[in-house]
């Protein structure tokens, strides 16, 4: 998408409330043309949350033929960084929420809202005041009792407007001083209670260097610039209902060009996992994780680390909906988006994790064959490619047991098993070191049973992969599971942290997997199925003599769950 929709690309979709006040808007009259954004603090890395409200604010600008918005929240020059910036950009264009020529920042209206504020101060409702924070804090009440007007609310409106000016001019240090609403310290609604405009930050700027050292708030800042981008429908999380009534304050009392108003929609909250900024920055700094764009993070970038889908994320935002009230999601529902996807679009490849050596007594020395292997069978265009047999191969060790309990249909000795596209082998001896690890496997195999079938028409059940030992390539598997145990990693008790719920099994590596060639010839991010192991996404620290893989996610095994009963 561009800019601007056009009429063929809207497409049907399921409803919602939010959608159903866009079609009445449209139909009374109120709005002609629909304007959306996504408006992140550039304070971190993306996470599966914002990828909700990315795809609510951009398919509703895409089905009604609207606009989308990218604004940058960029009040806080202490925790924003340029890195956090085009990280977000990436993401977005990774999830294909294309905002064309519509980039914007709040710090691109720092002289109109400085103008607003000195309006205001104009008019009456607005004061510097000289209280500290913890000052501040104390006396604006709780949600029984009334605020306490600060000592400094009566200025004279000529003492504000120069004490503002010379906020703004550098005069004073940080947290000397701060500009406040003049609203109602009594208002039952805690937000009314004269909030913090600007305060004071002797703070570079990643995009206005040194030239401000006051900085507008959230608050202050959010409505004022929906209205100057002309947004119709301000989508903001249920933590902001509250706030709701201080935007419409500003926006009745201020001469911005438009009345934009504020929807709320409940967070995604999804179980074994946090969501908050600030915890996992904390992951990061503390070496928890390896970085933001760790497959085991909730963000974005460790998503697409991972091989999640862009489609798939889509698919799951559609699939929980938006409501008002807060739930929480089951982790395997977005699984279920993720496989339902890659069943249909990811090649399949052959590949063990932990090999053992197969050898072919009774086919012929230094010879080898070719099967032609379906790329996908669930795309009839994906075609097929070469794998070649030989007479030495890879087996998965979990595809062996030398004393199998009842229905085990994989290889064991004297149990037969059909190589996936190639012949039946039978197991005959097992070969063990000096320590009784098994170290090879010695089949036969039936000639007459090239392509996976016989003339007999004997019935085999299992069916295992296998990779050539000729060609055969080695590979790192890095096998995620969940990064925390607990389905509410923030559930703790006392003198507990959240931390405490990591799961130290999260990440496991394998280093001496066997793999296809093809495999290393993918381009990293790319995801494909290791038949009958899960899908997986070649990673970025591949090197040419050693690929790297990232499970994305398992296939669902009915042999644990057979052996979980047992």
């Amino acid at each position: 998408m561009g800019n601007t929709m056009t009429t063929e690309e809207t497409v049907s979709k399921p409803s919602n409330f939010i959608r159903d006040i866009i079609d009445e808007d449209l139909k009374s009259g109120k709005y002609t043309k629909i304007i959306t954004r996504f408006p992140p603090e550039p304070n971190g890395y993306l996470h599966v949350g914002h990828a909700k409200s990315i795809c609510l604010n951009y398919g509703i600008a895409r089905d009604y033929n609207g606009e989308f918005h990218l604004r940058f929240d960029d009040t806080n020059p202490t925790k924003e960084e340029q890195e956090y910036i085009d990280s977000i950009k990436e993401d977005l264009k990774w999830l294909g929420c294309e905002w064309g020529e519509h980039e914007y920042y709040a710090s691109n209206y720092f002289q109109q809202l400085y103008d607003w504020a000195v309006l205001m101060i104009e008019k009456g409702l607005a004061y510097v005041d000289d209280q500290t924070a913890d000052e501040i804090r104390d006396t604006r009440g709780t949600l029984t009792e009334p605020g306490k007007n600060s000592p400094f609310r009566d200025r004279s409106i000529e003492e504000n407007l120069d004490l503002f000016k010379r906020m703004k001019s550098g005069e004073f240090k940080n947290g000397e001083k701060v500009l406040r609403a003049k609203i109602d310290m009594t208002s039952p609604n805690i937000n009314m209670r004269d909030p913090v405009l600007y305060r004071i930050l002797h703070e570079a700027h990643p995009r206005t260097g040194n030239a401000w050292c006051i900085y507008p708030m959230y608050d202050f800042t959010h409505g004022q610039s929906d209205a100057i981008e002309k947004i119709t429908h301000s989508i903001c999380t249920l933590e902001f209902q509250d706030h709701r009534p201080l935007y419409d304050w500003f926006i009745k009392v201020l001469p911005v060009p438009a009345e934009p108003h504020q929807y709320e929609f409940a967070r995604l909250n999804l179980t074994y996992t946090v969501m908050s900024k600030r915890k996992l920055l904390r992951l990061v700094k503390d070496n928890k994780v390896n970085g933001w764009d760790d497959p085991r993070m909730p963000t974005i970038s460790g998503m697409r680390r991972r091989g999640y889908p862009p489609e798939a994320l889509h698919d799951f935002c559609e699939r929980i909906g938006v409501a008002k009230a807060n739930s929480t999601v089951d982790f395997g529902l977005l699984e279920s988006s993720i496989r339902d996807n890659l069943n249909l679009h990811a090649p399949r490849f052959m590949g063990v994790i932990k090999p053992i050596k197969v050898v072919i007594v009774n086919y012929p020395e230094n010879t080898h064959e070719f099967f032609d292997a379906d790329n996908n069978p669930e795309d009839p265009n994906a075609g097929t490619r070469k794998v070649k047999f030989a007479r030495e191969l890879f087996i998965d060790a979990d595809d062996f047991m030398e004393n199998p309990p009842k229905k085990y249909f994989r290889l064991s000795p004297g149990a037969e098993v059909r190589l996936k596209h190639a012949y039946y082998i039978t197991c005959k001896e097992v070969i063990k070191d000096a320590q009784g690890n098994i170290t090879e496997l010695r089949c036969e195999y039936d000639p007459q049973s090239r392509g996976g079938s016989s003339p007999d028409g004997r019935r085999v059940k299992g069916t295992i992969q296998w990779v050539s030992a000729e060609d055969g390539v080695k590979a790192e598997i890095r096998l995620y599971d969940h990064l925390f145990t607990v389905e509410n990693p923030d559930k703790v008790e006392d003198g507990k942290d959240f931390t405490d719920n990591i799961n130290p099994d999260s990440l496991q590596v394998v280093t001496d997997a066997i793999v296809e060639p093809a495999l290393a010839d993918l381009e990293p991010g790319t995801t494909a199925q290791f038949i009958r192991l899960g899908y997986f996404c070649k990673d970025k620290d591949s090197k040419p003599d050693k690929p790297v893989f990232n499970r994305t996610i398992s296939l669902k095994d009915g042999w644990a769950k057979t052996l979980a009963k047992s």
